[in-house]
């Protein structure tokens, strides 16, 4: 099993330092990290700077995008969050996804007990969270950067169509007797909640945090497309059983669900944590050579290796984004984890913070 191996210093523009407080995505781009806080609307583009062997890795001179710059959403408020819990990079494009989780509010210690009991009984859904987006990158004088078009290559930002309720993607789950009751659920209460996007090819899969099915966690496959005669606008493709815009995979993660994804050459590497709000415990998981066919798959413990136990808190350091990291030092194929709820100890002045990364064997 593997442990740290290495810090990374992540440094945020002073007048958005709070960001460090909610990381929940991360995705690297050549020497640039993209990042992103689940209570925003936009995405954090941080530049990856040399180091020599055994200092500290650094990633700053932080450049933040407003997704609504190129995206149309149902909420474009900068303060109406997005809850983004996927990212992932393919062929000159950033695809992004929220939760698409209800949120239930929750108690408050200040408040009288018949208003907290109020407060746990409100149910909310949050029209940006229905968010399944691609968005064209393009290499600027100063680094990576996101665009709305590309007019020297035809590619364009495009989103799944949708609105303050849901979108295609849950618009199909309502049909499927095995998860639809869930999307009634709030993703804290075993609900349907989405954390985790990589690509394979020209197909997504996104993982859900819940519900958790008896201790089988899932993940969806989906393939977007242009719908006929849009740049912007795309829709799912029928790729599953029966005509169904989706395929279902379970995995025995003992009793976890997914809260993020990454391919690494041919093996997918799950980040696992519990579904519900509690601390631990968090590992990461191969699965080796996954996806070869056009099947569903139900993929057993003793299929899986446990590559990384990751550490945790009380009441917070919970592991929310990984990627994987190359900066030469260490050497190797290393993964990058961040953590929502930072500690005290993870946090360096009044803008930095600490992620850790692991050497893959």
């Amino acid at each position: 099993m593997n442990t740290r191996s290495h810090a990374v210093l992540l440094s945020f523009d002073p007048a958005l330092a709070s960001l460090r407080d909610g990381l929940s995505v991360a995705q690297q781009i050549g020497d640039t990290l993209w990042v992103a806080n689940d209570e925003t609307t936009s995405l954090e583009r941080l530049k990856i700077q040399a180091a020599a062997p055994g200092e500290v890795l650094m990633c700053d001179a932080h450049r933040s995008f407003q997704l609504q710059a190129f995206l149309d959403l149902p909420k474009p408020k900068s303060d109406a969050e997005i809850d983004i819990e996927g990212l992932a990079y393919d062929r000159g494009y950033l695809w992004v996804v929220g939760s698409h989780s209800l949120k239930r509010k929750t108690a408050e210690a200040d408040k009288p007990a018949q208003k907290n009991i109020k407060r746990l009984s409100t149910v909310e859904a949050d029209g940006n969270r229905f968010l399944l987006a691609r968005i064209p990158v393009l290499q600027e004088p100063d680094g990576y950067a996101l665009v709305r078009k590309v007019d020297a290559d035809g590619r364009t930002a495009a989103q799944l169509q949708g609105n303050t309720i849901g979108n295609d993607l849950t618009a199909q789950i309502t049909e499927d007797d095995q998860l639809r009751d869930f999307l009634r659920i709030p993703g804290k209460d075993n609900g349907f909640d989405i954390e985790g996007l990589v690509v394979i090819g020209s197909r997504l899969l996104l993982g859900l945090r819940g519900p958790v099915l008896r201790g089988w966690a899932v993940l969806l496959e989906i393939e977007p497309e242009l719908s006929d005669g849009s740049t912007d606008t795309l829709v799912l493709k029928k790729i599953g059983p029966q005509g169904r815009r989706y395929r279902k995979h379970f995995f025995a993660l003992n009793g976890l669900g997914v809260r993020d994804l990454c391919i690494s050459g041919d093996d997918l590497l799950i980040l696992a944590g519990p579904t519900m709000n509690q601390d631990g415990p968090v590992t990461v998981f191969r699965w080796r050579g996954g996806f070869t066919s056009d099947a569903e798959n139900v993929v057993f413990v003793d299929q899986l290796e446990q590559v990384v136990e990751v550490p945790f808190g009380q009441g917070g350091d919970h592991a929310e984004g990984m990627c994987l990291f190359e900066s030469g030092e260490p050497p190797g194929e290393q993964l990058l984890i961040l953590y929502d709820s930072a500690s005290q100890g993870r946090k360096h002045g009044d803008t930095e913070v600490e992620g850790d990364l692991f050497v893959l064997s």
